[in-house]
């Protein structure tokens, strides 16, 4: 029996040495968590035996326990790298539109020759769908999807309207010449934009004003607060009302009738010869104007056509957001990071390269956004370190080394008595 017993001591000394010596071995990797093995006695006993004589049956390895405590950020220059900081782990698939996922908290990430976010493995990085506002558009795991970033944005989109806001100076001197897009004093104030055809070529629509009046020198003399707006693409008037007028009250708003005229104004055909659409037109719209005794001001100035654009920056936020900007001034909302937790952490099945699945012990994914509620934020150009202390791990090999070394002379003791029992005649 005692010959047993220190097998089974050997045998959990041999264990802790390989637990410890795994630690070790995985003091850099990222991501990595230490384990913990956890023994317990062996002890059998029958309800005819003595309780106050019986001794132990040796030791078993009760379990060998990953501990999941944080592990220090590693900061990078690759703004593709993510760490954990707080609880959670990002949720990981290893084909495109496969529903099979598993967890990890290393956080090296890269594109492959596709755009699609993966780690060194290969497995896709798992995004939600994000709204315009971004928040997202669903937190069930099966909704979750491979983050892709595109390296341009969209196809070239027309213009179809023009929006601006702007105040125009009260104290500005009435315009009698004839208008002259060329000479400035025939003019009062301009601003311009770029506006683009169906083929997202550039094209540069300005907008002129003119103030009329109150005039009494005029023929008929002009007693109200009006000026006129005349536009041009690429240097020719294409206001199919032109000019237009815009009258103002006393208190600096327009007139009613200002606004009804407003509602409707839109561009010729603009035919342009490079093409592109030939019937494009453009609605312009005046989203706010004032006339008071301030300077000319634009308060907004936007249009809705875009050309081509091409990937400049990919930003990821604490809360998840993938954000890629393109050189043509948009920004797209690529997706969320996906996040899960579980009940139980250390009923994860192991399945190497630092990840785990889902088991019967963890308990069932609780999928969430990250920096909300008790889901860690995600730092960005960052990478979790392992837990592994390696002043600890080192005291404990030699902890497992002795203990080894006294089940060892155990066996030899025993060996000892066994071959002396031999011996006798």
């Amino acid at each position: 029996m005692s010959f047993n017993i220190a097998l089974s001591g050997v045998n959990a000394a041999q264990k802790d040495l390989d637990v410890t010596a795994n630690n070790i071995a995985n003091v850099n990797t990222i991501g990595f968590k230490e384990s913990r093995a956890e023994f317990a006695d062996v002890y059998a006993n029958s309800i005819f035996a003595n309780a106050k004589t019986q001794t132990g049956s040796g030791v078993q390895t009760a379990a060998v326990s990953q501990q999941f405590h944080q592990g220090a950020l590693q900061f990078t220059n690759n703004s593709l790298d993510m760490a954990i900081n707080g609880s959670g782990f990002f949720v990981m698939s290893n084909e495109i539109g496969s529903l099979d996922r598993t967890f990890t908290r290393a956080g090296a990430f890269r594109l492959n020759d596709e755009g699609y976010v993966t780690n060194s493995q290969g497995n896709f990085l798992q995004t939600y769908k994000a709204n315009a506002d971004g928040t997202p558009a669903g937190l069930g795991l099966n909704s979750t999807q491979a983050l892709k970033i595109p390296d341009k944005a969209g196809e070239p989109k027309m213009t179809g309207e023009v929006r601006t806001g702007l105040n125009l100076p009260a104290k500005a001197n009435v315009i009698t010449g004839a208008f002259d897009a060329a000479d400035s004093s025939t003019y009062t104030s301009s601003t311009s934009m770029t506006i683009y055809d169906s083929l997202g070529e550039t094209h540069t629509l300005t907008q002129y004003f003119v103030k009329v009046g109150p005039n009494p020198d005029a023929t008929p003399a002009v007693t109200e607060n009006k000026w006129e707006m005349r536009v041009h693409v690429d240097g020719t008037d294409v206001l199919a009302t032109s000019p237009q007028e815009l009258e103002f009250n006393t208190s600096g708003e327009l007139t009613p009738a200002t606004i009804t005229a407003l509602a409707n104004l839109e561009t010729k055909e603009l035919n342009f010869t490079n093409g592109s659409q030939t019937d494009q037109k453009i609605k312009i719209k005046i989203d706010s104007a004032t006339l008071n005794a301030g300077a000319f001001e634009v308060t907004s100035n936007s249009q809705d056509g875009n050309t081509v654009g091409r990937l400049t920056k990919v930003d990821v936020g604490p809360d998840g957001l993938v954000r890629a900007t393109y050189s043509n001034g948009s920004t797209e909302n690529l997706g969320i990071v996906a996040m899960a937790r579980f009940p139980n952490d250390q009923g994860l099945t192991q399945i190497g390269d630092t990840q785990w699945r889902e088991s019967l012990l963890s308990g069932e994914a609780v999928t969430g956004q990250p920096n909300t509620g008790i889901f860690g934020k995600v730092s960005v150009a960052s990478l979790e370190q392992s837990n592994t202390n390696l002043t600890t791990e080192l005291v404990d090999l030699i902890t497992a080394q002795r203990n080894f070394q006294a089940n060892s002379r155990a066996l030899e003791v025993n060996s000892t008595l066994q071959q002396t029992i031999l011996q006798i005649r």
